[in-house]
């Protein structure tokens, strides 16, 4: 789990991010959502403690970050697995070359060991006979099953996922997201996803956070966002005709079932 606390962050002056509080559950798929210059990002980044907050404690299952030594930190890191936005793959690297780099670099493991966890990695991600591919020869679906199979070859304990569905199309968008979601929960980890896609907040959402213009609006998960009197949440995931009517089929369901009892 982790806990933010009286989040505040600013740059040259300006603030962005006004006293944050939001937990981020373990087992659970945990998307951060919001337009864009909302303070997402910036929230993210605090998390993974690449930027630092002027105000608040981030507590990574109870250990503040602010108050961790540099030995602390380095070995809070090992726990932490990545998934960027572009995939960030090593072009001169192969599929079995790119999940292997976070073993050599960090990882205890002999060389069969790690070899022998990086073929698993690739497995789990349904990546099977695609070891001496390159980037360039394969999809961007498929690129982004090796980045998963790299962000968890060192068995981290929490993901950090940005825009993991970006330039993706809606059926490999669906698989991202189920895949995401199976490992979340086969290894308990807590997962957090920076997510502008509606689809997988309706999908995967287990907790939700809402930033907007720095703040914390509202806090929940698939199911209750369609009952919230956020109007700003609602303005957001609702822009669309196709969302709208979706809500009002809910909200009706919703009311049947309650009248019923």
């Amino acid at each position: 789990m982790i806990e933010a606390k009286n989040i505040s962050k600013w740059f040259d002056g300006q603030q962005i991010l006004f006293d944050i509080n939001a937990t981020l559950e373990t087992g659970k798929t945990n998307l951060i959502i919001g337009q864009s210059g909302s303070g997402k990002t910036v929230f993210m980044k605090c998390l993974i403690g690449l930027l630092t907050p002027e105000e608040g404690e981030i507590y990574y299952d109870g250990r503040s970050f602010r108050t961790m030594n540099a030995n602390e930190r380095r070995n809070l890191r090992t726990e932490i697995g990545m998934l960027f936005q572009g995939s960030a793959l090593f072009d001169n690297e192969t599929v079995l070359g790119n999940v292997m780099f976070p073993l050599k670099m960090f990882s205890p493991l002999s060389r069969k060991e790690q070899l022998e966890r990086a073929h698993f990695c690739i497995r789990r991600v349904g990546l099977e006979n695609a070891d001496d591919k390159y980037p360039s020869e394969i999809s961007g679906g498929m690129q982004k099953r090796v980045a998963i199979a790299r962000a968890i070859a060192l068995n981290p304990k929490y993901l950090f996922c940005d825009e993991p569905n970006s330039g993706l199309d809606p059926k490999t968008s669906i698989l991202i997201d189920e895949l995401l979601s199976d490992i979340t929960h086969e290894y308990q980890m807590t997962t957090v996803i920076n997510t502008h896609d509606m689809n997988s907040v309706l999908g995967i959402g287990e907790k939700i956070i809402f930033i907007n213009k720095g703040h914390c609006d509202w806090q929940g998960n698939d199911k209750s966002i369609f009952r919230s009197k956020s109007q700003s949440l609602n303005d957001f995931v609702f822009a669309s005709e196709l969302f709208r009517e979706v809500k009002v089929f809910l909200e009706r369901e919703y009311e049947a079932h309650n009248s019923e009892k």
